[in-house]
């Protein structure tokens, strides 16, 4: 019996290591996303920086997520993102937007650096942490961001309305 779950053991040791294996080459396209160093505080003032282009998601009025992809790249067409033409002034009232939805629900936007595979800056994410996504390069030279689950907020109030019940 004891030599029967070594085998099991064993066996389920090989599989590990081989999807180990292969995983450096299904992730090798795939960008990061890392909590950014006290730059909100340039969003919120409106710091616009116009190598960058800006894109929202969801709402216009509530974004779940904002983004500025370095103009180098290029999103994905499939994606969701809306191109914003953004101005210091628009891009304080949406991160302005952003921070009073979130404060309802007692969450904060965070920013985020986009990196490409070498680690190179692309751009920025701004959401709420519950707003995930990747980073993924396509082969014709897209960048895949998906937009987070476009009912964000409306998850986070069905969890406050049943949290009061």
């Amino acid at each position: 019996m004891r030599s029967v779950k070594n085998v099991g053991l064993c066996v389920l040791l090989l599989l590990c290591l081989g999807v180990l294996s292969c995983s450096g080459s299904l992730f090798r396209n795939y960008g990061q996303i890392l909590p950014a160093g006290g730059e909100t505080k340039d969003l919120e003032s409106g710091v616009f920086h116009p190598e960058l282009r800006y894109y929202t998601s969801g709402s216009d009025l509530y974004p779940n997520a904002l983004i500025g992809l370095h103009r180098d790249y290029r999103l994905d067409p499939e994606t969701l993102w809306k191109e914003v033409a953004m101005t210091p002034g628009k891009l304080r009232e949406i991160v302005g937007f952003m921070k009073t939805k979130a404060s309802e629900f007692s969450q904060f936007p965070h920013e985020f650096e986009l990196l490409d595979t070498g680690g190179k800056k692309i751009g920025f994410w701004y959401s709420l942490l519950k707003a995930r996504t990747f980073l993924r390069f396509e082969e014709d030279g897209t960048v895949m961001i998906q937009t987070p689950e476009l009912d964000t907020y409306e998850k986070l109030e069905y969890r406050r309305e049943n949290d009061n019940k």
